[in-house]
C-alpha cells in the first residue's frame, strides 16, 4: 500500500449524558444517498434525518428517511417513500411508525404505534382506513429503529466472521426476526476516500423485491460512528446499489485515509 494520510474529520456533538456520549449518533445527523440500478443507471436519492423530539412525555429520536426517483428512470417507475420513527433515546424500542410508500403504483401508508408495556401494536391503514391491534414480542423494533439501536448495540470488538445478531422486528403486520450476519473488515473506496468499514449480510424477505433472502450487503464505517456507506441489493429484477455521497451532524471523528 502507498504511504497514507489519514484525515480525521473531527464533527463531533457533545451530549452532557454518559449515555449520550456513548451513542453512535444524535440530534442533527443526517445522510445523503445516491443510488444506481444494474450499476451504471442513475437510480434516486434518499436521506436520513435524525432530531430530538418528545412523544407523549417521552425523551425520543425522531428519524425521517425519504427516497425518490430521479432522471429517466421515474419515467417508467416513479418510487416517492417516506419512513418515519420515533424511538426512546435511551432504550432504543419505538413508539411510533410511519410508512408512506409509492413504489411503481404500490402503495402503503400505515402508522403503527408500540405499547412496549403489553407487548402490542396498533396498526392504522390509512389507506384502508382500518385499525387492528396486534400482538408483539418483548422490546419489538420497526424498521428503521432497528439499524439505529444495532449501531449502538453491535459489539465490533468480538465479533468473529459469521456471527449473526438477531433483533424482533415488527414489519407492516406481522413479527419477523430480523438476522444480520457479520462478513469481516473491509477497506472501500467511497466519495471521501479509503474507509475501513464493517461488512454485513442483512436477510431480508424474498419475493416481491428481492430475489432471495442474503440479497443484501452492508458496509459500515469501523468506528463509533458505525455510518452506513454502501448498500448493495440484487432485486428480482436487475441491482442496486446506494452510496453515501454527503453528511453532517456526525457525533465522533471520521477516519478517512487518502493514499498520496
Amino acid at each position: 500500500m502507498n504511504k497514507a494520510l489519514l484525515i480525521i474529520l473531527t464533527l463531533m456533538i457533545f451530549q452532557t449524558s454518559f449515555a449520550q456520549e456513548e451513542s453512535s449518533f444524535g440530534d442533527g445527523e443526517w445522510f445523503r444517498f445516491k443510488m444506481s440500478y444494474s450499476g451504471f443507471l442513475k437510480a434516486g436519492n434518499a436521506t436520513l434525518t435524525v432530531r430530538d423530539y418528545n412523544y407523549k412525555g417521552k425523551e425520543v429520536y425522531h428519524v425521517l428517511g425519504k427516497g425518490w426517483t430521479t432522471g429517466a428512470i421515474r419515467w417508467f417507475f416513479k418510487v416517492k417513500d417516506r419512513y418515519e420513527s420515533f424511538f426512546d433515546k435511551y432504550t432504543g424500542v419505538p413508539y411510533k411508525f410511519i410508512r408512506n410508500i409509492n413504489e411503481g403504483g404500490y402503495t402503503k401508508n400505515l402508522e403503527i404505534e408500540f405499547d412496549q408495556d403489553r407487548n402490542k401494536a396498533l396498526v392504522h391503514n390509512k389507506k384502508k382506513n382500518t385499525k387492528k391491534v396486534f400482538s408483539t414480542r418483548p422490546n419489538v423494533h420497526d424498521m428503521v429503529s432497528t439499524y439505529y439501536y444495532l449501531r449502538n448495540n453491535i459489539d465490533a470488538e468480538n465479533l468473529s466472521i459469521g456471527d449473526e445478531v438477531s433483533v424482533n422486528m415488527f414489519f407492516d403486520q406481522e413479527n419477523y426476526g430480523f438476522k444480520l450476519k457479520y462478513l469481516g473488515k473491509e477497506r472501500i473506496n467511497t466519495e471521501f476516500g479509503k474507509v475501513n468499514t464493517l461488512k454485513f449480510r442483512p436477510y431480508v424477505m424474498a419475493g416481491r423485491v428481492f430475489k432471495e433472502e442474503e440479497s443484501l450487503t452492508l458496509w459500515v464505517s469501523n468506528d463509533k460512528n458505525k455510518i452506513p456507506l454502501r448498500i448493495k441489493a440484487d432485486l428480482a429484477i436487475g441491482s442496486l446499489r446506494a452510496d453515501l455521497d454527503a453528511f453532517k451532524g456526525l457525533k465522533h471523528p471520521f477516519a478517512i485515509y487518502i493514499d498520496d
